[in-house]
């Protein structure tokens, strides 16, 4: 019988969003990729250190006990030969991970769609857009997050923005064209119409339903931490209601730092589509920029 991932969660990493790499890519930035495969290759028997998204790709692949339930797949831009030290990375760190593209500088994000990839998660921010415009939920990840804490050892703990990351931008668009007043107005006169989804939905729906099969050992846990507040929090959690999927915590934060907030929770990987609370997040634990709705439109840095 041919091999499948039909009904598995499927992450399609790069290397650097799993291991650091830092030091490497500085020669692969620089375009000279003979030094920087000799350094990876001299670096063979060296295991990288665990990189931003580390834990998360960990727990979740603890979920593999009596039955396959999640794959991880190295996506990377790496050339096939420095691919062999980040398998062996893998060995190292008793992750079962046993499938990688290595495109050799090219972009790889052509194949999510064989790979039937619930996520990407990328340092590569136009690899991420673009992963995104065909309809796959991606983030770049902060190379300089802090890693997650190991208080929650059997607990996969991921939290979400809402507008543009869960949910689509509509109500975003409107904040941006008219400020918060309209927002509020906008929101409560819709409270009871279920927001568009956005690019991250299937990937909730999917965790729900690994949620759901649960195991003895491992469990889920996810958090939705917005900007939103009253009386705008009534349609986001009508929406969840809608969709039928359940999340265990929400903050509705009216505008403050969600970085501490962030800190309590302590996810393995934080989603938000603004640069700002990515940047704010990243100090207290893993965060990823989701290139995502009208924000990420404006030319230069979203605020």
């Amino acid at each position: 019988m041919a091999a499948s991932l039909d009904g598995q969660l499927v992450v399609a990493i790069s290397s650097r969003a799993l291991f650091d790499f830092e030091q490497e890519n500085e020669l692969f930035e620089q375009g000279d990729d003979r030094a920087y495969m000799r350094l990876q290759l001299e670096r063979l028997e060296q295991p990288a250190a665990p990189g931003v998204a580390f834990s998360l790709v960990k727990k979740l692949l603890a979920f593999n006990g009596d039955a396959k339930r999640v794959e991880v797949v190295i996506l990377s831009r790496n050339d096939p030969v420095s691919g062999l030290r980040v398998f062996r990375s893998a060995q190292a760190s008793r992750l079962e991970i046993e499938r990688g593209v290595f495109t050799k500088g090219r972009a790889p994000y052509g194949y999510l769609r064989p790979l039937q990839a619930n996520l990407f998660l990328s340092a590569s921010p136009g690899d991420v857009r673009a992963a995104l415009d065909q309809g796959f939920a991606a983030a770049t990840v902060h190379t300089g997050s802090v890693q997650a804490r190991d208080t929650y050892p059997n607990e996969v703990r991921i939290a979400f923005d809402g507008d543009a990351v869960l949910f689509s931008d509509e109500a975003e668009q409107v904040f941006q064209r008219a400020g918060l007043e309209a927002f509020q107005s906008h929101e409560k006169r819709h409270a009871g119409k279920p927001l568009p989804p956005g690019p991250f939905k299937p990937l909730l729906q999917a965790l729900h339903r690994l949620q759901k099969e649960g195991t003895a050992t491992m469990s889920i846990r996810t958090a939705l931490v917005t900007a939103r507040s009253a009386p705008a929090h009534d349609r986001a959690i009508r929406t969840l209601m809608n969709w039928n999927i359940e999340i265990d915590e929400a903050m509705f934060l009216g505008g403050l730092p969600k970085g501490e907030f962030l800190r309590e929770f302590e996810p393995d990987f934080f989603f938000d589509d603004q640069t700002g609370h990515v940047n704010s997040a990243a100090q207290h634990v893993p965060a990823g920029h989701v290139v995502s709705g009208v924000a990420n439109q404006i030319k230069g840095p979203p605020a």
